[in-house]
């Protein structure tokens, strides 16, 4: 028996500028968008990785959550503290001068770890931390 990851969830405040940068810096393709109950779904993912999916969803995305539980998400989201994504990329330099060109907010400059990676970090438009990795040669 196979089980592979199919999707995960990023919270975003913003989906016009999450797609801006997903699908215009990182070159992420759109696969879905979908609105329900006045909230709004939207599936990324990279052309190399069709059967992965990164779903770009509201900070609490539950019609029948409480105003108060609402506010202490976005806080949150705005804050940085909800948990991010590690990217790999078989260039990290390359990927870091254009991700920086897009005035994303930089955490790291690309540096070389001790755990066998070089990357950099960022900030994605609604605060959450990306990491783009490369595995050292």
């Amino acid at each position: 028996m196979d089980i592979t990851v199919a999707q995960c969830f990023l919270a975003v405040d913003d989906h016009e500028a999450a797609l801006a940068f997903y699908r215009d810096v990182l070159g992420f393709e759109v696969r879905n968008d979908v609105g329900f109950e006045g909230m709004r779904w939207v599936t990324v993912g990279s052309p190399a990785q069709p059967d992965v999916d990164l779903v770009l969803e509201p900070p609490l995305a539950d019609p029948g959550a409480s105003p108060e539980d609402r506010r202490t998400m976005a806080e949150l989201l705005a804050k940085g503290l909800l948990r991010g994504v590690i990217f790999r990329t078989d260039d990290v330099d390359a990927l870091f001068e254009r991700v920086l060109a897009s005035g994303a907010d930089v955490l790291q400059e690309p540096v070389d770890q001790p755990y066998g990676v070089r990357d950099c970090a960022f900030r994605d438009p609604a605060g959450n931390m990306l990491r783009f990795n490369q595995p050292r040669r």
